[in-house]
């Protein structure tokens, strides 16, 4: 499904359209252009490893256009090692998608307001072996 990136992601400012393909309920791929340069990120469900409410802040809100009805996903991007138990989760900086706009961005949480949530977590902190 493809996406208008309506606020830079940060570091790929460049990046303007991406598309998001559901591996299954918990992971995702997002795949886009920062320029000439293609870029992937390995996404996450982040409710899929722990509690996970968060406020989108209204400064994302608008760009976003996001309306009572509209269908709104909320993923963590990860970086991926072998053995999984070693890959990070970024969950102060999620990705959200306005599903029923076709419009995403990257939301930057106040570190103050969600102190329980990391930039680089350990994956292994939540899951069981």
């Amino acid at each position: 499904m493809k996406f208008e990136v309506v606020s830079p992601i940060l570091g790929f400012e460049k990046m303007k359209e991406a598309d998001l393909e559901r591996i299954d309920d918990i992971f995702a791929k997002l795949r886009g252009k920062n320029g000439d340069k293609e870029v992937s990120f390995t996404l996450i469900d982040p409710c899929a490893l722990r509690e996970y409410d968060i406020e989108i802040p209204e400064s994302y809100k608008k760009p976003l256009d996001i309306e009572e009805r509209d269908a709104v996903l909320i993923l963590c991007s990860m970086i991926v090692e072998r053995p999984i138990e070693e890959s990070k989760i970024n969950f102060i900086a999620p990705f959200v998608f306005n599903i029923s706009k076709k419009r995403m961005l990257q939301v930057v949480l106040d570190e103050k307001k969600y102190e329980n949530f990391g930039l680089m977590e350990d994956i292994k902190k939540y899951i069981r072996s």
